[in-house]
């Protein structure tokens, strides 16, 4: 088009402008705010009436299918709350199931996370199902694969991590779930529903979600890291803590140079080995039980480690700060599963129902605060004055213990740090190179 012909063409645009803005079509109308759910009167006991604003981490990764930007915030369903007349041994009284379903088992045998559990929720569930509860705590989901794959089937319930669900079911050691018994589904918020490693939740039903990241004490460390690479300086060797976590571990080192956390290429492979044989010497201790701990008493300066045992290391110690890597976190979700070989099935399912009803679910607030996916439970506690003992035991209300969840970067991490993480998937026949080389990594070798 000639400049002659455009000139005129803006000029009589413009004019056209002018004449709308007289007329008032020209003035932007005003998007009518968002619609809030109406509020309710209801008692203390339930949860509080406004839709709870779901943490940034809802946001999933790029690779799984997002929310719409204008969607509104998924509403659980209605939920009272009713007292059992049941306590546990530290005063706390235990709610009546809601719903109770019906069981004849008397034991319930769990394979869980070290230290992922409250005491509570096996109190009140022993109380008021008359139930026994067995359990083993294992510190990797490697060495519980192993375990069930070498002969361990008598346990009900598992919780691996997604990456492990997709090898779980490819072993045959799962069970689909009878969504009919699991009315608690629909008290999560659909963004961690349906995720690739299990399309539909046919096998898994999720627990917490959270981030591989940077963590740092400002204090003891001057020079602080910004990305997985940096971890290399010689200066922090003998300063750091790692989890016993081999795909994260790998993945991180994977990602410094360049590569995918899940590439099955053995000449990567084979690069990540030979670097991260250069960080080892670096790492003071492999701890995935109570690496905050090792943080809050001076053993340990920096390292990698998860959401939760981040933030309760910066509750304790405000020094202590979780960086997001330049190359970006890595990103999980942990999960209930059943065996295929579950001999109390129904008790499973009543575990499951009962510990992640809302009046219960919110206890992981205040004792093992990773990213919740139970908007029931969020919803629960959000306004709510009871009273409560937060992660440091100091006495305190359970909206308040809220706000400093929904309030952290570290349990509501930012937008761009989930666009930007990466997700651990299943590799295959892969998963031998990956064991070798942290066995022998590990071992000097």
């Amino acid at each position: 088009m000639n400049r002659t012909i455009l000139f005129k063409l803006s000029a009589a645009l413009m004019a056209l402008s002018i004449l709308l803005t007289a007329c008032g079509g020209g003035q932007a109308a005003t998007p009518p705010p968002a619609t809030q759910p109406p509020a309710a009167t209801v008692p203390a006991t339930q949860p509080p009436p406004a839709a709870t604003q779901p943490p940034a981490a809802t946001q999933p990764p790029a690779a799984q299918a997002t929310v719409a930007a204008t969607a509104a915030p998924y509403v659980p369903p209605a939920f009272t709350s009713k007292p059992s007349g049941k306590s546990t041994a530290d005063g706390f009284n235990c709610p009546e199931p809601n719903p109770r379903l019906p069981v004849t088992s008397k034991e319930l045998n769990l394979f869980v996370w070290t230290q992922y559990i409250p005491q509570d929720f096996y109190e009140c569930f022993e109380k008021v199902y008359g139930i026994n509860i067995n359990y083993t705590e294992y510190s990797s989901n490697e060495e519980m694969d192993a375990k069930v794959l070498n002969g361990a089937t008598n346990y009900d319930l598992v919780q691996p991590t997604d990456y492990t669900v997709t090898l779980m079911i490819h072993q045959g050691l799962l069970q689909k779930l009878d969504h009919s018994q699991l009315p608690v589904l629909a008290n999560f918020d659909p963004t961690y529903l349906n995720l690739a490693y299990d399309p539909g939740n046919q096998y898994t039903i999720p627990y917490e979600n959270g981030t591989d990241a940077i963590v740092v004490n400002t204090a003891a460390v001057k020079d602080v890291p910004k990305s997985w690479a940096d971890l290399w300086k010689p200066e922090y060797k003998g300063q750091m803590v790692f989890a016993d976590d081999s795909r994260a571990v790998i993945g991180l080192t994977l990602l410094t140079l360049g590569f995918d956390v899940n590439t099955t290429d053995k000449n990567q492979l084979d690069q990540a080995k030979q670097k991260l044989a250069q960080l080892t010497p670096g790492i003071k201790k492999y701890d995935s039980d109570s690496p905050h701990s090792d943080l809050l008493s001076g053993d340990v300066s920096l390292g990698e480690t998860w959401t939760g045992e981040a933030f309760m290391a910066q509750q304790a110690m405000s020094s202590i700060q979780f960086i997001y890597p330049t190359e970006g976190s890595i990103l999980w979700q942990d999960n209930w599963a059943m065996l295929k070989t579950a001999p109390h099935p129904d008790a499973a399912y009543a575990w499951l129902n009962y510990t992640m009803q809302p009046d219960m679910f919110w206890m992981m607030l205040t004792n093992f605060p990773y990213t919740n996916p139970n908007t029931a439970a969020l919803a629960y506690a959000k306004g709510n004055p009871m009273q409560v003992t937060d992660v440091n035991g100091n006495s305190t209300t359970l909206g308040d213990v809220y706000n400093t969840y929904i309030n952290s970067p570290i349990t509501n991490p930012p937008a761009d740090a989930i666009k930007n993480g990466h997700r651990i998937d299943d590799v295959g026949a892969a998963t031998a190179l990956y064991d070798q080389i942290w066995t022998e990594v590990k071992s000097g070798q």
